[in-house]
């Protein structure tokens, strides 16, 4: 494989300039700048990425730890990610996790051993603990209100409660939820606003009104006939993904169900689906998020940015 001095002797021209015609460094002549190129086509020399990295101490790779890549949430987090990184002149290293923590410190790892640049955690199964220990070989910025992190995040509390409240207001008090997992911080968030609501209303708890595992749009027909078994179900859902919402709008035309008559239904992101469907939903910008991740992701420093999430009325409240 052709060396860099190897391009000089064949151009007849120093090292130094055949590193400025690699660099697109402007003060170079013609004449120069043909003879090295002539000398690289012949060669088919490649540049050593791994040679600059080493000595800039820069990858320009982002790492972004997501649990699944073909759910819409985060593949509208990924595209305000992706957009800036385009600008910044960036490529990103996708570590899809599927929540296992090991697949998460394994991303952690890549950050320590300089394979990446920064890392974008948009949801996490490790301790915080752990992943504040990795912070002094990167930044790390995470998709949740952590004061020593820098976070994009939205208040899950409060957008819960606004949803509680509107769904009260159009008279509910049987009102039910979906999660994709227990567990999770967003999910945590939103089992203390139920539960703050419930109180101050007076209303209550009833366990069978959680529902867990529900992510996907074939999870709508499940949540359904959950529904359809039980003797006295909620008479409003919050579902915390329009997908899900989307799912149930499907099955609910298939067996007559009125909504919102005999169920009314939220849902949540205010995805395109939602909007063509008429649902009801809890607008986040995720793509806004993402642009703001990736921003955090290469500047210095630790800072905290809430966004705002906003009730969009449609038809099926």
């Amino acid at each position: 494989m052709a060396t860099i001095k190897d391009l000089a002797k064949m151009a007849g021209v120093s090292v130094t300039t055949v590193s400025r015609v690699l660099n697109d460094h402007p003060y170079v002549s013609e004449e120069k700048r043909k003879a090295v190129l002539e000398a690289i086509e012949r060669t088919g020399y490649e540049k050593n990425v791994n040679a600059v990295h080493l000595k800039t101490g820069k990858t320009q790779l982002i790492g972004v730890v997501l649990p699944f890549s073909d759910h819409p949430y985060f593949a509208r987090l990924l595209k305000g990610i992706a957009k800036q990184a385009f600008v910044h002149n960036f490529k990103l290293v996708l570590i899809q996790t599927e929540y296992q923590t090991e697949r998460e410190k394994d991303a952690l790892q890549m950050l320590r051993q300089k394979q990446i640049d920064g890392l974008i955690i948009c949801s996490r199964n490790c301790e915080l603990t752990l992943i504040k220990s990795y912070t002094q070989y990167g930044p790390i910025v995470i998709c949740e209100n952590v004061k020593e992190l820098s976070s994009s995040y939205v208040d899950q509390y409060q957008a819960f409660q606004d949803a509680l409240s509107y769904l009260y207001e159009e008279g509910h008090s049987r009102i039910g939820y979906t999660v994709s997992r227990l567990d999770g911080t967003s999910s945590k968030n939103r089992d203390a606003a139920y539960r703050d609501f419930l109180a101050e209303k007076k209303l209550s708890y009833c366990a069978d009104y959680l529902f867990d595992g529900m992510l996907y749009f074939e999870d709508g027909e499940t949540l359904m006939k959950k529904l359809q078994r039980m003797a006295d179900p909620p008479s409003a859902l919050i579902i915390t993904s329009d997908q899900v919402a989307a799912g149930v709008m499907t099955y609910v035309n298939k067996v007559k169900l009125r909504i919102p008559e005999e169920l009314a239904i939220i849902g949540f992101d205010d995805l395109p689906m939602a909007r063509m469907m008429g649902i009801t939903s809890m607008h986040i910008p995720l793509e806004e998020m993402g642009e703001h991740l990736f921003q955090q992701a290469i500047e210095k420093g630790t800072k905290q940015k809430l966004f705002h999430t906003k009730l969009i009325k449609r038809k099926t409240v």
